[in-house]
C-alpha cells in the first residue's frame, strides 16, 4: 500500500509540474505570439533584412536563425536553420531540415539550397538571429558545413521529440565546435539523442546533457546554463547571460 501511495503521489507531482510548464505555451497563444490563423500556402516568406547584403558585405558570413513554427505548434517550438556565405560570394546557402520535405520524400527532409532568402520569415513568423559569425570565424565554419551536413545520422523525421529540424542544427553545432552554438530553449528536438546514447556534449561544446530520446533530460553547460526537459518542454536558468527560460516563452532576461 505504501508503494502504491508513493506512486500516486509521484504521478500527481508529475502531472502538476507538466501543467505548470504548459502555462507558457498557453500564454503564448493568448497574447498572439503564435498565430492560429492563416494558411501555410499563402503565408509570407519575405526577407527581413537581418542578413548582410552580399553586394556590400564581401566578408564570409554564417548566421543561425530561429522562427516560430507554423500554427499552434508555434506556441511550443521554433524552427532553426543555418545560412552561410563564403567570402565574395553573391548569395547565401541555407542548411536545414524541413518536415514536409521529409513527408514528401520519405527521408530526413535535409535541404541545402539558395532558393529562399537567408533571413526569410518562416511562414509568416519573423526570425530571430541566434548566432552571427563574420570573417575568419565564419570561414572556419563554412569549410566544415558540407561535411557535417552530409554526416547527419538520421534518415527519418519526427516532429516530436525528434529527430527534426532542430536536431539537425544541434548536430551541426556538435560537429563544428567553431560555431560555438547555443540554441534557443524553444528548439524542441535539439535535445534528441538516439536510444543507445543518453549522454552527449551540448551543441555549444561547453557542457553535457543527459537525454532519454529527447523526452526527458537535463543539460548543464557554461553557455546553455541549466535546462530541464520534460516531454520536450524546457525550463532553465542562464547564468552567463542572466535569464530564465520558460516553455513557450523562451528567455526572460534577469
Amino acid at each position: 500500500m505504501t508503494i502504491v501511495n508513493g506512486t500516486l503521489r509521484g504521478m500527481g507531482w508529475l502531472a502538476l509540474v507538466t501543467a505548470l510548464m504548459l502555462c507558457g505555451p498557453l500564454l503564448t497563444l493568448a497574447f498572439g505570439s503564435a498565430s492560429m490563423r492563416g494558411d501555410w500556402r499563402t503565408a509570407t516568406q519575405r526577407s527581413t533584412g537581418l542578413a548582410p547584403d552580399p553586394a556590400t558585405h564581401p566578408e564570409a558570413v554564417v548566421q543561425v536563425y530561429a522562427g516560430r513554427t507554423f500554427g499552434w505548434r508555434g506556441a511550443f517550438a521554433v524552427h532553426t536553420w543555418v545560412a552561410a556565405k563564403p567570402a565574395h560570394a553573391d548569395h547565401y546557402t541555407r542548411y536545414e531540415v524541413i518536415g514536409w520535405y521529409a513527408r514528401r520524400g520519405g527521408g530526413s527532409g535535409l535541404s541545402i539550397s539558395d532558393s529562399r532568402a537567408p533571413d526569410a520569415e518562416w511562414y509568416g513568423a519573423p526570425p530571430r538571429l541566434v548566432d552571427d559569425l563574420r570573417g575568419a570565424a565564419a570561414e572556419a565554419v563554412i569549410a566544415k558545413l558540407p561535411g557535417a551536413a552530409a554526416d547527419y545520422p538520421y534518415a527519418t523525421y519526427t516532429a516530436w521529440p525528434g529527430p527534426n529540424s532542430n536536431t539537425f542544427v544541434a548536430h551541426l553545432g556538435r560537429e563544428i565546435p567553431e560555431m560555438r552554438l547555443t540554441l534557443p530553449s524553444l528548439a524542441i528536438g535539439k535535445d534528441y539523442l538516439p536510444a543507445a546514447q543518453w549522454l552527449s556534449p551540448t551543441p555549444s561544446g561547453t557542457g553535457y546533457q543527459i537525454s532519454l530520446g529527447g523526452v526527458v533530460g537535463v543539460t548543464l553547460a557554461r553557455d546553455e546554463g541549466l535546462e530541464i526537459n520534460l516531454f520536450g518542454l524546457v525550463a532553465g536558468i542562464d547564468w552567463r547571460h542572466p535569464a530564465l527560460k520558460l516553455p513557450g516563452v523562451g528567455r526572460i532576461p534577469g
